[in-house]
Formats: structure tokens, sequence, C-alpha cells
């Protein structure tokens, strides 16, 4: 218990320094700061732009405050995770880790929380009944990834349920479990909330059970022998935290899988492999005329049609992309109900809404302001815009955008705006929709 002292004690002396102390900080962080992280969807892999991931965002957002050079080292598992950190051939571990109490008397070092999740039971629909406790997990398999806090909560579990039983797999990641759960190769895992929430998007069977915790801190494990590593990260995180910017990276990877709706995803799947081949050549040939993402603008036309060429709305709307008369003149489309037309169309109008955007609006978000204005209306979303800069959000980002837009349909906002009453959440759960389409799209093809 001595030796943890002394070991924690530079940690606590930074927690004590005072501003006219930054310059002695700076000198005790590493000139080039190793990560070790695991390769998930909630932590970092390998997108079609390159290496992202909400830690390696993080990661790489801390390094630029505070001009660091960083490289990651890739982990097969959290036991591997937290081995490398014990012999500290890392100066810090960004992989989801959870801080327990367990952890920290172990010797492990946590920085401050970014982010809480929630221990799950996930089991499959139409399977064995769905548990809705511990105890009626008595005749099911149930399967952790081994050396993870979902370990330390059954064996707490365990003192007041004695028969409750599970496996700890070593050569699996949380993701492939639940991939078995869905493939009926076991009944039932626990995963944190955040893996769940992204991963029954491509696993629609997949049901939360119960919660096995209260909400949890996530946070980064740091080598104690940098003893500025910890107040580095407080004051980073405090600044973005201030100026948006970690809503800002959570927001990109999590924002749009708040919505769920499981016989629409069920659907939504199968169509992938019964109506796109029919249209995709033509999503492919019109969105890269116009500099777009294919998967972006088949993503869109399912939100508007289903992908049916002949959709119809009582609102006058037609075809695969749901043009209105008005904008399929103005687009060269001559019958709405041709499928290639629509397209062509549609990528058309939608670049032309990103071009209007404007160029204070990052690459990113310029797409989601112009798929909110295809849906809503130009003149909305710059009400949108001048309200929230009124209301002290910034206008040129999309997560204070989604929180603005549903206020247009409250009087007491919508009758100071030049453009009047909208329906504002309808814009946001339709971007909404289309991230969520896309990325299930990618997965199933194979392109995220």
């Amino acid at each position: 218990m001595k030796s943890l002292f002394f070991l924690l004690l530079p940690l606590l002396l930074v927690g004590c320094q005072q501003p006219d102390m930054v310059d002695a900080l700076d000198e005790s962080l590493p000139d080039k700061l190793v990560v070790v992280t695991r390769n998930a969807p909630t932590t970092w892999y390998q997108g079609r732009d390159g290496t992202e991931g909400p830690e390696h965002d993080l990661v790489r957002s801390f390094a630029e405050y505070h001009s660091l050079e960083y490289e990651f080292r890739i982990a097969d598992s959290i036991g591997e995770v937290l081995q490398i950190m014990q012999d500290g051939d890392a100066d810090l571990a960004a992989a989801g880790l959870t801080d327990t109490e367990r952890r920290r008397q172990e010797g492990f070092v946590f920085g401050p929380e970014y982010q809480q999740v929630q221990q799950q039971v996930v089991c499959r629909r139409r399977s064995k009944a769905i548990p809705d406790s511990v105890e009626e997990l008595d005749d099911r398999t149930l399967q952790i990834i081994a050396d993870s806090s979902y370990s330390e909560r059954l064996h707490e579990l365990k003192a007041e349920f004695p028969r409750l039983r599970w496996q700890e797999v070593e050569d699996s990641s949380t993701e492939q479990l639940l991939e078995r759960v869905w493939l009926r190769q076991t009944d039932c895992v626990v995963a944190d909330s955040n893996i769940v929430s992204i991963n029954r998007r491509y696993y629609p069977e997949l049901r939360v059970a119960f919660p096995l915790t209260e909400p949890q801190s996530l946070a980064w494990i740091l080598n104690p022998r940098w003893s500025g590593l910890k107040g580095a990260i407080e004051e980073w995180l405090q600044t973005i935290e201030q100026n948006g910017e970690l809503a800002v990276i959570m927001d990109k990877h999590y924002g749009h899988v708040e919505l769920f709706d499981y016989v629409d995803m069920r659907k939504f799947i199968n169509r992938i492999d019964e109506r796109l081949p029919r249209y995709r050549k033509w999503f492919e040939q019109y969105a890269d005329k116009h500099d777009l993402d294919w998967s972006l603008l088949a993503a869109q036309a399912y939100q508007e049609s289903h992908w049916r060429r002949d959709a119809k709305s009582p609102t006058g709307v037609r075809g695969l992309m749901m043009l209105t008369q008005r904008t399929a003149k103005q687009m060269g489309v001559s019958n709405r109900l041709d499928a290639e037309q629509s397209i062509k169309g549609g990528a058309k109008y939608l670049a032309r809404m990103i071009g209007r955007v404007p160029e204070t609006v990052s690459p990113e978000d310029r797409i989601w302001f112009a798929l909110a204005a295809y849906n809503v209306g130009f003149g909305h979303l710059r009400d949108a815009r001048s309200l929230a800069q009124r209301l002290g959000k910034n206008p040129d980002r999309w997560v204070d955008l989604k929180e603005v837009l549903p206020l247009l349909s409250q009087k007491k906002y919508y009758k100071t705006l030049k453009f009047g009453y909208a329906r504002g959440n309808e814009p946001v759960r339709y971007v909404q929709r289309i991230r969520d389409y896309q990325q299930v799209l990618l997965q199933r093809l194979g392109e995220a």
C-alpha cells in the first residue's frame, strides 16, 4: 500500500498546481504520447477515410491541444491493454475502460470521466423468453469478454445470486459476442450501453433485457511516470466541454443511434439485398458526378421512399427521391417516377443544398445542414441558425442546430423568425435516420 501511495503522489501534487505552474506541468509530459487502444467501433478503427473512432478522436484532440506527437498501439483484448499499462509500455490507455474500484485497488491510475455507460444484459428476440432479472439468467448461457468490468460486476452479484453462471471468453470482442447472440450461438451477453446502441443496428433482433449496473464512468488509464498527465487531461477536457468540442465528437459517433425501430431496421437490412441492386449503379454514377458519397445518397433515398421508384405521398411528392413538382422541374426531371431521373435530380438538388451552406460550417456538418434543408427548406434552416446565435449556441455546428430546430414549432420562437412555423423535429429525425441507414448499409456491404 505504501508503494501505491508513492506511485500516486505525483498525480496528487498535480491536482494542487496553480496556473503559474503550467510550464512545469508541460515538462512532465512525454515528447511523444504512446496510446494503447483496441480495434472496435467505440474505440479505434480503420474507416473509409483513415483511422477514426471515439477514442481516436479524443486522443487526437488532446494531443493537438498540448502540441504532442502521438501514436497508437493496438491491443487484441482488454487484458492485453491492462497488461501493457502494468508493464509501463504505454503512456495512457484509451480503450473504452470503466473506472472501477477493483482496478484502482490493483494500482491503475485513472484520468477524469469523459463518458458514462451502463452495463446491460443483451439477448435475442424470438429465442427463449427475454429475462428481466438476474434470477432468470439461471437457465441461460451468459458470456462476457475476459478481464472486463463485466466480470467484476458478475462476481459481486454472485454473492447474492449463488446460481449465477457465466463464461469468460478470451479470444473475442464484445461486438463478436453480440453477433453470437444474434446467431443463436449463445443466449445472452453483457455489454456496455454505447456498444449495444451501435451494434443493434446491424443485428436488429438484439434486445436489452435489463441493466446490470447504474451508469458508470469511462476514463483513460494513465502511466504514473508522467506527473503532469492527469492535470493536462483535466485542463483539456474542461476546455472541450466548455467550447462544445466534446459534444461534437460524441455526436459524430453516437448522435445517429438515438432512434431505433426494430421492424424498420429489419426491413431495411432485407431491402439492401432485395431492392438496392436495381438502383446502386445510378446512386454511384450521380453521387460521383456531384462529389457525394453514394452510400449517403442511397440512405437518403431509403429514408424518402424505401427505394420504391413509384412512391407517392398525399402532399404531392413523388418517386425514389420524393421530389416536389417544382424541385423536379428545377433539376431537369421530366418524370419523377423514373428511378434514374429521380436519383439524378435528387443528387443534383442535394449538391445544390450543400453549396448553399456557409463555408464557416465544417465539411462534415455541411452535409447534415444540407440534408436538413432538403427536408425542411433552406429558409427554415436560416431561421434556425439565426435563433441558435440568439440563444448563445454555435450556428455553424450540427450538434447545436439539432437542439434549436425543434424550437421552430414553438410560438414564442417562430413568431420572431422570418419563415415562421416549422415542424423542426422532422429534419432532426430525418438526418439521424439517414446517418443510421448509411452506417448499417456500409456495414452490411463490408465497406465500413
